[in-house]
């Protein structure tokens, strides 16, 4: 349950909705596998899975969801392998050639014969939200996953008003500018990866593991006109993260600290874990969230509601 990605995003609006109130929404929409014919299904799941009946686990105030996406896995190959029999089969028995629009026809109907007998796979996706502080927080690696997590949320609630929380400072030119100074944000440490792309062309980029940042090659690139797109960090607190251009925080590594602090707490059983997992989790990310946007000038709130 440690997320490993962050994505933030702050409510326009103070988050009024109660647990029992939420609880009973995303009971209506919950998760229900694949039908016969169905290429993908998407619903609410309990957080704590078998441990769990609840659709919502609150520990400190914060509130934690699960989506769960379940796909069926057809193979390319698979597909048009049985696409060229089919149309082998009619040029044989009908002597003719088969055209665009009759495979496009006949892809649909091996797809209809195949998707139930196909495998299924399944994932689940964890977010929670801080109605004090107003954020959502989504355990994502990409966007698109964030954003089918955000509309199925919209659809359960009828309303769902966020926006992607952003800095005051550009990304970009803040750990830029921490590269080539060697002087990282109070509160951090730079680590030994980044990412460099050339300013007046995108797709030249330069990738650095296991360097030295201060190093005079990197500092030449970056002299070069090329700047830091991702980079690599360690918060005092206990976190090692690579943060990018968008404020994405992705390889979450907790520290020992944190990883003792859970351990050493007495869990009878698997959700009684879940819960002292989560409680720590979520303190620390309070203030690891509260520190990124302060090291990138603060928070934006210009566009929240009035």
């Amino acid at each position: 349950m440690w997320f490993k990605n962050l994505l933030v995003y702050r409510f326009t609006k103070p988050f009024t909705e109660t647990v029992e109130n939420l609880e009973a929404a995303l009971s209506a929409k919950s998760f229900n596998p694949c039908g016969s014919q169905e290429l993908s299904s998407y619903g609410w799941a309990a957080p704590l899975g078998k441990h769990g009946e609840m659709f919502t686990h609150v520990a400190n105030g914060y509130i934690m969801l699960c989506a769960q996406r379940q796909e069926k896995v057809l193979p390319a190959g698979v597909i048009n392998e049985a696409l060229i029999e089919k149309v082998e089969q009619i040029q044989a028995r009908d002597g003719r050639s088969v055209g665009r629009k009759e495979r496009i026809d006949l892809k649909d109907e091996v797809l209809f014969e195949l998707l139930p007998k196909a495998f299924t796979r399944s994932s689940r996706q964890y977010a929670y939200i801080d109605p004090r502080a107003g954020l959502l927080i989504i355990n994502a690696g990409a966007v698109k996953r964030a954003e089918e997590f955000m509309s199925y949320l919209r659809e359960t609630l009828g309303t769902l008003p966020v926006i992607a929380a952003t800095a005051k400072n550009v990304p970009q030119h803040a750990m830029t500018q921490w590269v080539l100074e060697n002087k990282p944000p109070q509160g951090f440490e730079l680590g030994g990866e980044c990412e460099l792309r050339d300013k007046a062309d995108d797709s030249s980029i330069i990738r650095c593991k296991n360097q030295d940042l201060g190093s005079k090659e990197i500092n030449s690139h970056l002299a070069a006109g090329m700047w830091v797109n991702k980079l690599a960090m360690s918060w005092q607190g206990g976190i090692d993260f690579i943060v990018d251009d968008q404020l994405a925080i992705k390889r979450i590594s907790f520290g020992d600290l944190i990883q003792e602090q859970a351990e050493k707490q007495s869990a009878d059983d698997a959700a009684a874990q879940f819960d002292v997992d989560f409680s720590i989790m979520t303190l620390e990310f309070a203030k690891f969230i509260k520190d990124i946007y302060v090291a990138f000038g603060g928070e934006d709130l210009s566009g929240l509601d009035d």
